[in-house]
């Protein structure tokens, strides 16, 4: 049961699905870049050697690094293929034989035998099996989970997609089960910790809870109890959804890719007026000169050049993203403040806030312009898959086929 494993296993939970044919025709490898803290990211001392020089950018991994994936598999026998969701704090992986596993001790959860999809949040672990659903919280160490669902056959309907579950979704806190309309059809659903996005099997997207930040994209910053449809994106079917702390993204049936929400760290891809003046503070200190006022214009330039450059705080309505002229989006995710997008040529493009490195630029610089991960390129691998933490991001790779 769940009190017979090492406490520490809670700390670094996350999780999801992965085709088996997929796995062997192209092996994925993932890395992870950003807040390491709980050891999420499993940095190997080889390589944290001579790279960072005390503790507290141990913490801090700018650099892509691959993932250990060593599991015990005393107990049961553990393909390699596996996929990845994170939270704040946790990070694990679910095989294809549906084990749930802990990456730091390698040992599966056997309490998640048969699991087919699960999700997690700082509090909760809910598992998807084919005949029911369990929610483990995190925080306590019971051996019987804290609540539970019986299901169906899936004969009549397509599989459980979590947070989705039959008549409604899966909260990230109290009350677990929320009840969703069936008219809304919903295909999948993205949470942040006070707001939602749905998408529709026709391709709409509606969006509920905390508007505080615009993040609901219907152009004000009022909340809304219910599902709403998001009208400015209206007769374009969109077919990835998701969100961060305050943002929101979706990917349309073209590739196209519309941001809405804060801004305050770049994390919309467009220009910050806030991320632009810590830059100049920061860029001030390190050439030892007094910080300036990062408000003002400076004197020296010619009136005739002055120009004022258009800010954005707050986008209300969804914006339509060019991250680069030509590339189309084929899936994307998002950490509290930052994004991280993979486009239809397997390239990773990511901007907002790096801090903590989650960037993957091998800097702990924020943008609030999209750049390319060069690391991948570097390798010669096409990213498959993105998922983020709160504050780290894990991207899946495949080696390109040379011809």
């Amino acid at each position: 049961m769940l009190a017979t494993f090492n406490s520490s296993w809670f700390k670094l939970l996350g999780i999801f699905t992965l085709n088996q044919t997929e796995v062997k025709a192209f092996p994925m490898r993932w890395f992870g870049f950003g807040f390491n803290a709980f050891g999420q990211i499993c940095v190997h001392e080889e390589l944290i050697k001579g790279v960072w020089s005390d503790a507290v950018n141990e913490v801090k991994v700018s650099t892509p690094t691959e993932l250990d994936n060593q599991v015990d598999t005393s107990d049961c026998c553990l393909t390699t293929g596996y996929q990845i969701r994170a939270s704040w704090s946790r990070r694990a992986s679910l095989h294809l034989d549906g084990f749930v596993s802990n990456e730091s001790c390698g040992k599966p959860m056997k309490e998640s035998r048969g699991c087919k999809d699960a999700i997690v949040s700082e509090s909760y672990l809910t598992l998807a099996f084919s005949d029911r659903l369990e929610s483990w919280d995190l925080q306590k160490k019971e051996q019987t989970p804290s609540w539970s669902m019986k299901l169906k056959p899936h004969s009549s309907g397509p599989p459980v997609n979590l947070p989705l579950v039959p008549g409604g979704y899966i909260a990230m806190k109290p009350p677990l089960y929320r009840l969703l309309s069936p008219h809304l059809r919903a295909k999948s659903l993205a949470l942040s910790a006070e707001h939602a996005i749905l998408l529709t099997a026709s391709g709409a997207v509606y969006t509920w809870g905390l508007g505080s930040h615009g993040q609901l994209g219907h152009g004000g910053l009022t909340s809304e109890e219910e599902p709403r449809a998001v009208e400015a994106l209206w007769g374009m079917p969109m077919s990835c959804i998701a969100t961060g702390g305050w943002h929101t993204v979706c990917v349309s049936d073209g590739g196209d890719l519309y941001v809405w929400g804060w801004n305050n760290s770049g994390q919309l891809g467009l220009p910050s007026q806030g991320l632009r003046k810590t830059l100049l503070q920061q860029s001030s200190q390190l050439a030892g000169a007094p910080c300036q006022d990062a408000s003002t214009t400076p004197t020296e330039e010619p009136e005739e050049e002055k120009h004022e450059e258009v800010f954005i705080s707050i986008q209300a309505f969804p914006a339509l993203l060019d991250v680069t002229p030509s590339c189309e989006i084929r899936t994307v995710s998002c950490g509290c403040r930052h994004t991280a997008a993979v486009t239809t040529t397997g390239d990773l493009y990511t901007w907002g806030w790096g801090d903590y490195g989650q960037l993957g630029h091998q800097t702990f610089i924020s943008s609030d312009e999209p750049q390319r991960v060069e690391f991948f390129r570097e390798q010669q691998m096409r990213v498959v898959d993105v998922v983020c933490g709160a504050w780290n991001t894990f991207a899946a790779g495949v080696k390109e086929e040379v011809a």
